[in-house]
């Protein structure tokens, strides 16, 4: 059986949730079939489907255990997917208008998983217990029999010394830490090992700084500052407030089970090459750095580098990176769009309007969908839940692309007291905003809801305001790299707009832009030529010239900061008609020409300008002999050394250099003045 002759089941769930049967079929992707009682009374109609021996899309979600077991039985795991109807559509005061919906939902479930890859964290159980008082060696000795325990006290309490040494205890303070889980490094300043004759009191030998440690976790009681930023994303790092025993049991819970191997996912591929971060020592673009939460990222050179192991997969480097260097891998960019697509395509021709995306990651979102479900209104009928690893993940590119498909709004779903940090979120919904109020699809229609409570949640959907849909809505397929697909949505939400603009002026820091030139300034050294990492600026063999590709600029600012004439300043910006020509000249000079042998080396401005400058005003070009070697400037390379051997330059029979002023030299000169005042 073929993919197009997929089979898709659509549930009533004992007749809770209407179906518009009508609207279904026109938008769930397959051959549609609808059940009232799917997971007991009607199960053989399933098994019936699977042993058709082609895909099958199931509606539900709840019951999906059983389902996986009579594919199992038919050896067809691989061949069904399920989708949520009922939360995200059925159960709603607005259920009876929820069929396309319900349909685009149906039709999404088929798309494929996206792979990704993993790395791997070994834990030998060597833990540190850090803290100040009891608390922490009443921690250790509840560990010891599971963990290799040491305990290190920072500026301990008086207390007494424990009857037996089970572990090691010892004094001092933890002043940088780096790694991960099985592979923590500390630097200990203030270490000092315990007197074993401590009697009343622990009391510690002579501190010293500097002291270096491994292990493979911390527990962190000490109720100080977390050793590192967004402490609580940090693998193997776990850090309670000594004062709250139910913070404590659960840290000693979690520790305890941190031993063995663990594959943490790989979430972002990074491609060096395409990193505009830095060329020849001069910095250009730092937005992930800028934004990275966990301190994964760091500069290497000309491009940064990504720690898998520290990094907690926000993926706001992913939406932020304007070259696609950095490129989410739960669910790359391409693979969003293409769940989009089928998404809004379906609704449409389902005969939905006016959709909404509600994007949300699963572990926060779906529970409060869930409970908005089962003891409120439910989602609107045009609201159409997206669920991602992360909502920091989401880019530009996806949001455009959402739009030109024919959505009129974007809800992005975070926690009122997020995991990540929204900044990059709130930057990409600025972006959005103000592209798409230019282009007419009104203003506002990204919005950010930061909502742990499902009521708030839908007060929050019901105030969000009601975009103009696209007039032309496209179905482009994605494909490619990141860079591409952003520029190709973009393109697309352009021809797609209400009211499309040739021009979009946009605030710093945007992925798109053109250069403001100062020509008379240029001298055309082309050393913005070399730094640029994106070809957007390039010169012609054949002749001095400067051109610029404006599609191709990211504005990461080499370029500008590079030109030792100070020529270039960034201009953000999206000038459609720019992208769509070819490589624009911003100066073109006539070649200079070798005196001695015409060949065309350098420009005239640039070897007229060397020469005005040294002319009589430099010693070695004053006087006869300062004009041959003059005219030795204004020879290609090959001539200029013939020049030099034939001539015989000596470097003896030059001017006499001036003599270098000394401090007996001001003392002469202050000396008449002082006998004048004497």
């Amino acid at each position: 059986m073929s993919e197009d002759r997929r089979i898709v089941f659509a549930c009533s769930c004992e007749g809770t949730m209407p179906l518009d049967e009508a609207s279904l079929a026109r938008g769930c992707g397959g051959a549609l079939r609808t059940a009232d009682q799917l997971c007991r009374r009607e199960l053989d109609r399933l098994k019936a489907a699977l042993a058709e021996g082609g895909p099958l899309t199931v509606g539900c979600t709840q019951e999906a255990p059983i389902f996986r077991e009579a594919a199992a039985e038919a050896g067809a795991e691989e061949r069904i997917r399920f989708a949520n109807i009922r939360e995200c559509g059925g159960w709603s005061d607005q259920a009876s208008a929820a069929g396309p919906k319900m349909a685009a939902l149906l039709a999404a479930a088929a798309e494929p998983a996206n792979a990704h890859s993993f790395v791997t964290m070994e834990s030998g159980g060597v833990a540190l217990v850090y803290g100040r008082d009891e608390t922490a060696i009443a921690a250790a000795q509840r560990l010891a029999d599971h963990l290799d325990i040491t305990v290190l006290l920072t500026k301990p309490t008086d207390m007494a010394p424990p009857r037996n040494t089970e572990f090691p205890i010892f004094q001092g303070t933890i002043a940088g830490a780096t790694g991960h889980l099985g592979a923590f490094e500390l630097r200990i300043d203030g270490f000092a090992t315990p007197a074993p004759s401590s009697r009343s009191k622990l009391a510690f030998g002579p501190p010293r700084d500097g002291a270096t440690s491994r292990c493979d976790l911390i527990l962190d009681l000490s109720g100080g500052m977390p050793l590192f930023p967004a402490h609580e994303l940090r693998s193997g790092y776990l850090r309670a407030d000594p004062r709250d025993p139910a913070a404590v049991e659960r840290l000693l819970f979690q520790a305890s089970h941190l031993v063995g191997t663990f594959d943490k996912p790989k979430f972002i591929a990074f491609s060096e090459g395409l990193c505009a971060h830095s060329r020849s020592r001069i910095t250009g673009c730092t937005r992930c750095l800028d934004l990275c939460p966990t301190g994964a990222i760091a500069p290497a050179g000309d491009h940064v580098a990504i720690d898998p192991y520290v990094c907690a997969g926000c993926g706001s480097c992913a939406a932020a990176c304007p070259t696609g260097a950095a490129e989410y891998a739960l669910l790359s960019a391409a693979s969003l769009i293409a769940r989009l697509r089928t998404l809004l395509l379906a609704y449409a021709a389902a005969g939905g309007r006016n959709a909404v995306l509600l994007i949300h990651d699963s572990q926060h979102g779906e529970p409060l969908i869930d409970a908005l479900a089962r003891f409120g209104e439910g989602l609107p009928a045009n609201v159409i839940p997206v669920a991602v690893n992360e909502v920091t993940q989401v880019g530009p590119e996806a949001i455009a692309a959402a739009f030109a498909y024919g959505a009129t709004g974007i809800s992005l779903l975070t926690r009122a007291r997020p995991k990540h940090d929204p900044a990059g979120l709130h930057r990409t919904a600025g972006l959005a905003n103000t592209v798409l109020s230019a282009l007419g699809f009104g203003a506002g229609l990204v919005q950010v809801i930061a909502a742990d409570d499902p009521e708030a949640l839908r007060a929050a959907l019901d105030r969000a305001p009601a975009g103009v849909p696209a007039s032309r809505p496209t179905s482009f397929r994605p494909a490619g790299a990141k860079r591409g697909l952003l520029e190709l949505a973009f393109r697309e939400l352009r021809e797609a707009a209400p009211r499309p603009a040739d021009l979009v002026p946009l605030a710093p820091g945007a992925p798109f832009g053109g250069l403001a030139f100062n020509a008379e300034a240029c001298t055309l050294c082309l050393s913005c030529v070399g730094a640029c990492p994106t070809h957007a600026l390039s010169d012609n063999p054949e002749r001095p010239m400067l051109r610029f590709t404006e599609s191709l600029c990211v504005q990461c600012g080499l370029c500008a900061a590079t030109c030792p004439e100070d020529a270039i300043a960034l201009k953000p910006q999206i000038d459609f008609i720019a992208w769509d020509q070819p490589k624009r000249v911003l100066k073109e000079e006539e070649p200079f020409h070798c005196i001695a042998c015409g060949k065309a080396f350098g420009t005239k401005s640039a070897i007229d300008r060397v020469v005005r400058k040294l002319a009589d005003k430099h010693w070695m070009f004053s006087g006869h002999d300062g004009q041959a070697r003059l005219r030795v400037l204004m020879m290609c390379e090959d001539c200029r050394v013939e020049a030099v051997v034939t001539e015989s330059f000596d470097p003896h029979t030059l001017p006499p250099r001036p003599r270098p002023r000394t401090t007996e030299d001001y003392l002469a000169e202050r000396a008449p003045e002082k006998d004048g005042l004497s």
